[in-house]
């Protein structure tokens, strides 16, 4: 399948065509949040450690909380595994946000690699979600579009240029 031509970039913007493959991992220190059940469930502002950003060719940033983000009582683990052939095995995880009649619980929501591959084993232990299974997920207080397409976690903001994988007809890319 041909590639497809990458969106026009500006200033202070970044193509995820300029993304490397295979991907990599980044320290962020950008603040993020989690919303789920209309509360705030994940706050890197909270969290003694740095966040992660992987990027990948044709994939908006996946981002990578470290579990101290996360509200005592948010997370369970869930069933299922994945293989990722860069990064390794997956961990999925169901997460719970809100009171009474606002609670929602989002099965396999989240996911970590426990014992990733040596090229992110800085990562270990640190968690990923699906935006679009969220209220909200933001980027320094930006609310992120979630990538398109079921498989996939990463998150858009306005600085993020695609075109983006997942959408129906890229799984060739």
């Amino acid at each position: 399948m041909k590639r497809p031509a990458p969106d026009p970039v500006h200033s202070g913007q970044e193509s995820v065509w300029a993304y490397p493959r295979p991907p990599r991992l980044e320290r962020t220190s950008k603040h993020l949040q989690i919303w789920l059940g209309g509360e705030l469930i994940a706050d890197t502002a909270q969290s003694t450690h740095p966040a992660f950003r992987v990027l990948e060719t044709s994939h908006p940033p996946g981002y990578y909380l470290p579990p101290d983000a996360f509200k005592v009582g948010v997370l369970s683990l869930a069933r299922g595994r994945s293989a990722c052939e860069w990064k390794g095995e997956a961990t999925y995880w169901t997460l719970r946000g809100g009171q009474g009649a606002q609670q929602k619980v989002a099965e396999q929501a989240a996911w970590s690699y426990e014992q990733p591959t040596l090229a992110f084993r800085e990562m270990a232990g640190y968690l990923a979600v699906y935006p679009g299974k969220m209220d909200q997920c933001r980027v320094e207080g930006e609310v992120v579009t979630p990538q398109p397409g079921q498989f996939y976690g990463g998150w858009i903001t306005a600085d993020i240029k695609g075109p983006f994988k997942g959408e129906a007809g890229t799984m060739g890319w």
